[in-house]
């Protein structure tokens, strides 16, 4: 089945979910465009594991219409399955098989045919496992069994990736080395769906981000968006010494501050043009800047600020 480009990978509308008197998911409406990446983050228990089990047919919602890879997931569940590719939490690698083996065995259960299998080689290269293809899975490190969970889940060449928690347990080397194999997942086509608690790991990979809480989607939009809505930006100076310091506040027309500290804080909206004329202020005065840092709200500023 081919599926236009212009319509969406994922789209859910009214998606509801409820343990008995538990509400999970209270009509969450979201849209993922097809090759990007988007990011959906929440306090543990907010229900984005449940989404994403929705979404990947492993769990039924109570209400809600969802078309996953242009497919109906309530009318084409298994069309829906061809179509995806899940990596949890926790892996699903086989300790007691080698890496090309767990490969192999993902091959046979997605029916591939022998003329195929040169993809399981091109996967363990691409996320360079080449070397220890023929190890037992046993023997790996948290970065290459998280790389080799990923290998299985791509074996099928699925659309559309859901990545609950990827990076969870693994060091910043690890990481960096599963955002480098998302984004080249990307710009090959795939869509990936991103659960993470690491909003750093959203800022940096994301195409868009949503936040959810309550069972609610609360924000929603480009990570720059999000942080653009936050006053608190602003600029830190640091001058030589507190005389400096005020003759700057004086030529930036600020309020000065008192004591000893030769540091002046200006308050700024991020624009470019501010720190500009800022500098600018500061040059045509003769006055130096020992040290200079602009500071402007992040993720996690958002993430406070839009939860409980």
């Amino acid at each position: 089945m081919t599926v236009p480009t212009a319509v969406p990978a994922i789209s859910a509308v009214g998606v509801r979910k409820s343990f008995g008197d538990h509400v999970v998911l209270d009509g969450v409406d979201l849209e993922v465009a097809r090759g990007t990446v988007f990011a959906l983050l929440g306090p543990n228990g907010a229900g984005k594991t449940t989404m994403v089990r929705i979404l990947a047919t492993l769990a039924a919602p109570d209400a809600g219409e969802i078309r996953v890879a242009g497919r109906d997931l309530r009318r084409e569940p298994d069309a829906v399955r061809e179509a995806i590719g899940v990596t949890g939490q926790f892996s699903a690698v086989d300790d007691l098989l080698t890496g090309r083996e767990n490969l192999a065995l993902m091959a046979d259960l997605h029916h591939m045919a022998r003329a195929e299998r040169g993809r399981i080689d091109d996967l363990l290269d691409r996320l360079d496992l080449g070397a220890a293809a023929d190890r037992l899975a046993m023997t790996y490190s948290g970065g290459m069994r998280r790389r080799l969970d990923l290998a299985m889940t791509l074996v099928g060449a699925p659309e559309v990736i859901f990545l609950d928690e990827p990076t969870t347990g693994l060091d910043p080397r690890s990481r960096r080395a599963v955002w480098e194999i998302v984004r080249g997942l990307v710009r090959d086509g795939t869509t990936v769906f991103l659960t993470t608690q690491h909003l750093d790991e959203a800022d940096h990979l994301a195409d868009r981000v949503a936040i959810l809480d309550g069972g609610r989607l609360v924000a929603q939009g480009r990570a720059e968006e999000l942080k653009a809505r936050l006053p608190g930006g602003r600029i830190d100076l640091r001058f030589a010494d507190a005389a400096t310091r005020s003759a700057a506040a004086r030529a930036l027309g600020r309020p000065d501050a008192d004591g000893d500290d030769p540091a002046l804080r200006i308050p700024t909206d991020g624009n470019v043009a501010t720190l500009r004329a800022v500098l600018r202020a500061l040059d045509d005065a003769d006055l130096d800047v020992v040290a200079l840092a602009v500071r402007t709200p992040d993720l996690d500023d958002v993430f406070l600020e839009v939860t409980r």
